[in-house]
């Protein structure tokens, strides 16, 4: 099974994302990618989210650079969680045809709200970004081993 995190830019909350999950799941048959919606051209991972991952899961992703979401992505991928509830509907409106697997990553877990943001910010908000992250993937992937045949 394939999980795709989606954000703005696939600079912050994506890409800590995918590290944070394929770091905390058991299981060989499962994988995490990430994009963005909306990448720059030659972006890579911000700095402060590579220190807040280096520091709390020791991976490195200094170096990874910035995918831009395309309709093959969604295709290849069985889940698409999205930061935030706007970006949810953006990629069911442009691709509704995949509508029965995109979510807002919150709102599958039954967390309120939008992942926040940290571009920009200081280190003390990608660390805070970091655990409401990690969290809701912890949830996550509780939520795949209680549904049959998911995991």
């Amino acid at each position: 099974m394939k999980v795709l995190f989606v954000c703005t830019g696939n600079t912050c909350r994506s890409c800590m994302s995918e590290a944070i999950f394929n770091s905390l799941k058991e299981e060989d048959s499962i994988t995490a990618f990430s994009a963005g919606v909306a990448v720059s051209p030659n972006s890579k991972t911000s700095l402060n989210s590579a220190l807040i991952v280096k520091k709390n899961l020791n991976i490195d992703i200094s170096g990874r650079n910035a995918v831009q979401l395309t309709k093959k992505l969604l295709q290849e991928n069985d889940f698409i969680f999205t930061m935030t509830y706007s970006i949810k509907e953006l990629l069911i409106n442009k691709f509704p045809q995949f509508k029965n697997k995109i979510y807002s990553l919150n709102e599958y877990v039954g967390i309120k709200g939008d992942v926040s943001d940290p571009y920009g910010g200081t280190i003390t908000i990608y660390e805070n970004t970091f655990k409401q992250l990690k969290n809701s993937i912890l949830l996550l992937l509780n939520k795949f081993r209680e549904d049959k045949g998911i995991l």
